[in-house]
């Protein structure tokens, strides 16, 4: 194997291969129901926030999920080393938090495994 491809298929875990799938079922469903939204020509944040009070229960509750998480992002990427960790949050608003969050997890464990393996 050459030191390429052993580099990218390393620490591909069970783990990982589910935070994965998380993120491609996070990016495909979310941007289904974007798309919709401005084809409709909605007011994205206005239904968000002023769709009664169980959505703006929703949607505080995912801002605030989503804050924490870019926090445990830049904390658990410095920790590990991991370089470019504000490309996780910056794409979280051109795509989805549910899509770039599962793939930093994927990533993070992709980069636990291979600190953990023997070579």
């Amino acid at each position: 194997m050459t030191p390429m491809r052993s580099r990218i298929t390393t620490g591909w875990t069970p783990l990982a291969l589910v935070y994965l799938g998380l993120a491609v079922v996070g990016l495909v469903g979310t941007a289904f129901f974007n798309v919709w939204s401005v084809v409709a020509a909605r007011n994205y944040l206005g239904d968000l926030f002023g769709s009664g009070p169980a959505v703006s229960s929703i949607g505080v509750d995912l801002l605030v999920v989503a804050i924490a998480g870019c926090i445990l992002i830049v904390v658990e990427a410095r920790r590990l080393g991991m370089r470019r960790a504000w490309l996780y949050i910056v794409l979280s608003g051109v795509t989805a938090f549910a899509f770039t969050f599962p793939l930093f997890l994927a990533m993070r464990q992709r980069r636990i495994a291979a600190d953990a393996s023997p070579e």
